[in-house]
This record gives structure tokens, C-alpha cells and sequence, in this order.
């Protein structure tokens, strides 16, 4: 039953990494349209896109957002394991447990403080006035989600460890 539902999850998490593919592309030809906007003169157009560096700072943070769970599944965020490979696999073992732990624990922190963030910028109807004028909860909503989906992989990430041989993970190594 657990395998069918990590299973789902890792399809979930690629369906956000392709989300986040999708935006960086949109970013970029934001990016260059504004760029070619603001360089070529072009008779009925503006010069240049006003709102590009506000909207394209957005766009890194939900690129970033969308991709980060996936990264984690894949073992891909960064990691310095020199130090797990260089002990005894069973003492690596149980280090891999703690941080399992500890990044469960940070998670689930960054989550309720996230969302306590966004419910509160909700409530007081605070906005953002830059170029465009958005309310602030839109920025914050998608950070207690996204830490609530890396709180969901580090439980998956604990029953692969618990089900893998005693030593340190070969599924997140950088480096061979």
C-alpha cells in the first residue's frame, strides 16, 4: 500500500517539476521580451515590460517551490555525504536517520510558520505595491504547501531508508 502511494506521490512531485519547467520558460521569454522591448525600437509597442523584474522574481520563487520536493525525492538537493562514506555503515546509517529527522522537523516548522504567515497577510489584507499591487498572502500560500509536500517526502524518504541495508543512502550521492 505504501509503494502504491509513493509511487502516486513521485508522479505528483514530476507533474510540479514540469510546472516548474514550464515557468522558468515563461520567465525566460518574459526575460527576453522585455530585453528586446526595451532594445529594439518597434513602432505600437511599449519599451520594454515594466513589471518583468517584479513578475520574474516570482516566477524564481515558484520555480524553486515546484521543483524543490522532487529534487529532495530524487536525492538531488544539495548534500556532503564525504563524511557518511568515510564512517562505519551502520553508524552512517543512523546519522542519515537524524537528519531525516531534523529536515522532518525543520519542514514542519517552516510549515506552520509559513502558513501562519500567509493566513495572517490574508486576514489583514496586506499587499505588495511595486509595479503591480498584488495581495502578499498570494506569495505566501505556496510556501507552507510546498513544505507540508518535503515533509511528506522525508516520511517516504525514512521508510526507504528503514527498508534499504544499513549504511549510508546510495540514492543521494553527488559524487561517485
Amino acid at each position: 500500500m505504501i509503494d502504491r502511494v509513493s509511487g502516486a506521490y513521485g508522479r505528483l512531485l514530476a507533474g510540479l517539476a514540469l510546472v516548474g519547467c514550464a515557468i522558468l520558460m515563461a520567465m525566460t521569454l518574459i526575460i527576453v521580451a522585455d530585453v528586446a522591448l526595451r532594445n529594439i525600437a518597434m513602432p505600437g509597442l511599449p519599451q520594454g515590460l515594466a513589471w518583468s523584474n517584479e513578475i520574474s522574481e516570482l516566477m524564481l520563487y515558484l520555480i524553486t517551490m515546484c521543483v524543490a520536493p522532487w529534487l529532495l525525492r530524487q536525492g538531488q538537493h544539495i548534500r556532503v555525504d564525504i563524511v557518511l562514506r568515510a564512517l562505519p555503515p551502520r553508524m552512517a546509517w543512523y546519522l542519515e536517520w537524524i537528519s531525516d529527522v531534523i529536515g522532518f522537523a525543520c519542514c514542519a516548522v517552516i510549515a506552520w510558520y509559513g502558513a501562519h504567515a500567509a493566513w495572517s497577510s490574508y486576514v489583514s489584507g496586506a499587499v505588495n505595491i511595486k509595479t503591480l499591487v498584488t495581495p502578499e498572502w498570494w506569495a505566501l500560500a505556496p510556501l507552507p504547501i510546498v513544505f507540508v509536500m518535503l515533509l511528506v517526502e522525508m516520511v517516504f524518504r525514512m521508510v526507504r531508508l528503514q527498508r534499504g541495508e544499513r549504511g549510508p543512502r546510495s540514492d543521494a550521492v553527488s559524487a561517485a
